[in-house]
């Protein structure tokens, strides 16, 4: 079943982005050479502690982590550790926050030092996919209108979208149906609604779409060991359009 948000609800979820937006901000001005991830999710869970938030992905399902760091080839739901990232490298944050009853979650991919040309471009086209993706979520337009839209920009440049896993519905709960997947024909699925709350997130792999899981039991890395770029943003739909609420000047 698909929640529709009140305006009140909708408030409160503003408010959670907002809060995801501004932890992701001060994460990014913190990586470079020499930093660990674990560093950073300290950093994060420290920042929810003084606004009273909760941090959404600790505990959940048994991750043990603030945020997912998913370095180079690791896709999504990687844990935190103590290697220090190097020039070169790029680094997927996923994170989310509870706050009043209500979800924010968001994923950027950031570089580390200078990259190389193709990982540059991974990393422009994964952004691109997402920003198309939302600009499709328009009140009236079928659900796979995202999903079209980003497999469309992604192939585009011969790079290739994980089917394993998706976007979703986020509210009260951190998943909430639909399920968003990346690829597909357009016009099919739900009609999309004002006060519909989404979280798309593209995954985006340089070689193969094919991922496998680690014996961690989380974390997943590119089949082929090329590099994944990962961009996610909670969005509403309102009469207007997409509204994204993970967006700093929100």
């Amino acid at each position: 079943m698909i929640v529709l948000k009140s305006q009140d609800e909708l408030g409160r979820m503003r408010k959670a982005g907002r809060m995801v937006a501004e932890i992701l901000e001060l994460l990014r001005r913190k990586i470079q050479p020499g930093v660990t991830t674990l560093e950073l999710d300290r950093l994060a869970e420290e920042q929810c502690n003084k606004w009273k938030a909760r941090p959404a992905f600790k505990g959940y399902g048994g991750f043990p982590f603030t945020i997912c760091a998913s370095p180079n080839e690791q896709v999504v739901h990687g844990f935190p550790n103590s290697q220090p990232l190097v020039d070169g490298d790029i680094i997927s944050i996923d994170f989310g926050l509870i706050i009043d009853g209500f979800h924010g979650d968001s994923a950027v991919t950031i570089p580390v030092g200078d990259v190389d040309e193709t990982t540059r471009r991974l990393l422009d086209v994964t952004k691109e996919s997402l920003e198309l993706g939302i600009a499709a979520a328009q009140p009236g337009g079928r659900l796979s209108d995202i999903s079209h839209a980003v497999q469309t920009r992604v192939e585009l440049d011969h790079f290739s979208v994980v089917r394993e896993f998706v976007g979703h519905g986020i509210g009260r709960q951190l998943h909430e149906d639909p399920q968003i997947p990346n690829y597909g024909s357009p016009a099919r699925g739900p009609k999309l609604k004002p006060g519909m709350t989404l979280a798309i997130e593209p995954m985006v792999n340089i070689g193969a779409p094919a991922v496998k899981v680690l014996e961690d039991g989380w974390t997943a890395v590119t089949i082929d060991g090329r590099r994944s770029a990962h961009f996610e943003h909670t969005i509403a739909i309102t009469e207007d359009g997409p509204e994204i609420l993970t967006r700093l000047d929100h």
